[in-house]
């Protein structure tokens, strides 16, 4: 079997698992906000659309994953990958969204208190921690490659926890007739909520303002593109990312002897890619180095 075979199998089969993962979410958000309106409970409604954020963060990373895999045109000569990243982006910005009404919400109803069926509370809690504990198997393979589902593979988890909460919530009531619980866990969803998308917000920002990689030093870089022999300096370099796996660089190399440039080229490309993981590299080489823009 080829490697391309392979992938192409392997993509479908997370194709696959997305599908089921959206799909069941959705069913789980409408039995939640159902199951909200009935028993009156505030933080079962917070966790259908903490559970609605993350089933359309699924759906918005399916959508930018068969967008990504589009090949490179004259319209984007880099392709399509950096597609995954703005999806990202706008599900983090959702959160955040949500995250705020949830405070707000819960803090209203510390004066308008309502009453709350706990056992509707618990028995639908129940169901969706059993769902969010399936969707986190489906997407966890998924999320060690991808920032995309690594956000909505954290967001199940926090699901899995938010239910567990609500389930908590639901016995106390039960218990003894503690309603105030119910708006605790509630801010204590939108609080995580809150944390998952300022967590993953930075890195998402810093790949599309094309900041140098987090794991790579500039410094490091140059000297050892400066161990190269025939290299006398390095200037003018600019380090980015193309997306959350490929890496990119730019720079001027001055050097001795202009007939040699072909081979210095070679071996700067191969210790570019072999020891920062850098697949695209544009090199400009000069003789004399000069400070001015154009030379």
């Amino acid at each position: 079997m080829s490697y391309s075979h392979h992938y192409n199998e392997l993509d479908s089969i997370n194709d696959t698992r997305l599908v089921w993962a959206i799909a069941i979410n959705m069913l789980l958000t409408l039995a939640q906000i159902i199951g909200g309106i009935i028993s009156g409970s505030l933080s079962l409604i917070a966790d259908a659309l903490h559970n609605f954020s993350d089933a359309a963060s699924l759906l918005i990373a399916y959508v930018a994953r068969k967008i990504g895999r589009k090949s490179a045109d004259n319209f984007k000569s880099f392709g399509y990958k950096r597609a995954e990243i703005i999806a990202t982006l706008i599900n983090l910005i959702t959160l955040v969204i949500i995250g705020i009404y949830l405070i707000y919400e819960a803090l209203w109803r510390i004066y308008e208190p309502q009453i709350i069926e706990g056992w509707v509370v618990v028995i639908v809690a129940s169901i969706a921690l059993v769902i969010d504990v399936v969707t986190a198997i489906l997407t966890y393979k998924m999320s060690k490659d991808s920032i995309n589902i690594r956000a909505a593979f954290l967001h199940n988890i926090s699901d899995a926890l938010a239910s567990i909460g609500v389930i908590v919530a639901g016995s106390l009531i039960i218990m003894y007739e503690w309603y105030w619980s119910d708006t605790a866990i509630t801010l204590l969803i939108a609080a995580y909520v809150l944390y998952q998308a300022t967590t993953l917000l930075p890195e998402t920002i810093h790949i599309l303002m094309e900041g140098t990689p987090k794991n790579i030093n500039t410094e490091d870089v140059i000297k050892e593109m400066m161990i190269i022999d025939g290299v006398i300096n390095i200037h003018h370099l600019h380090i980015w990312r193309l997306d959350e796996h490929k890496n990119a660089l730019e720079a001027h190399v001055q050097i001795k002897n202009f007939n040699t440039y072909k081979e210095i080229k070679n071996q700067l490309k191969n210790l570019l890619k072999d020891n920062f993981s850098i697949v695209h590299s544009t090199l400009e080489f000069e003789i004399q180095h000069c400070e001015k823009e154009y030379c």
